[in-house]
């Protein structure tokens, strides 16, 4: 199966996702007890931020093997995956934000998880911007594997903020001592909104690997003219 077909197929498969999750979470399931309707943006926030930790973690694989063998296609799908995780990243902390307004009074506080987020964020930013900025497009990958590998790091530290310091962010609310802590119908909602995202995240990566195939023959068919 081509890469265009797979696209096709995980595009189709995305917007039916979306559409079911977002149906599901904005209308089937029940509001938050304490929370109220506002509860509702965690079906969006949690997947967000879950699924840039995927993309995250693609970069860290995908890094470690380009230092190690140096080929452009792991190069080519850790820059792809780090546009979308750095994307994803950012909606994260934006849907955070309107959900902590009417929870804690404020859009935004120094809280130890949402500042590690934030770092999380700069250090991709500055991936992006380091690819932009170098014109040795070897050397600029192989920084960026460098950079990729070390902001990776960054997320066990996000994932443990809520147990190692005091903070304003729930702790994990899903499972608590192995007991469910939420209703089913909201289980059902996340995890259907968390499989649809990782479809997104799918789609965007295969759309985007197809223009970083498009470029590459570019590039080379330039230089044949030159040559």
């Amino acid at each position: 199966m081509t890469l265009q077909r797979i696209e096709r197929v995980l595009g189709v498969c995305t917007a039916f996702g979306l559409l079911i999750g977002l149906y599901i979470g904005l209308i089937y399931a029940p509001p938050d007890a304490v929370q109220g309707e506002v509860q509702r943006l965690m079906y969006l926030h949690v997947p967000l931020i879950l699924v840039s930790y995927l993309a995250f973690f693609v970069v860290f694989v995908m890094s470690i093997l380009y230092l190690g063998r140096r080929s452009r296609q792991y190069d080519a799908i850790a820059h792809s995956s780090a546009e979308i995780g750095t994307l994803f990243t950012a909606l994260a902390i934006a849907t955070g934000s309107i959900w902590g307004r009417p929870t804690w009074g404020a859009w935004w506080t120094w809280d130890a998880r949402l500042t590690s987020t934030a770092i999380l964020l700069l250090i991709f930013l500055g991936y992006l911007m380091l690819r932009a900025l170098m014109e040795d497009e070897s050397r600029g990958a192989a920084f960026c594997s460098v950079l990729g590998i070390i902001g990776f790091l960054d997320i066990p530290i996000i994932h443990m903020s809520v147990v190692w310091w005091r903070t304003l962010h729930q702790p994990a609310s899903i499972l608590k001592s192995g007991l469910l802590m939420v209703a089913p119908d909201m289980l059902m909602a996340l995890l259907t909104n968390l499989a649809a995202f990782v479809l997104l995240y799918g789609y965007l990566l295969a759309k985007r690997l197809r223009l970083e195939g498009a470029r590459e023959e570019l590039f080379n068919l330039r230089m044949e003219l030159l040559g």
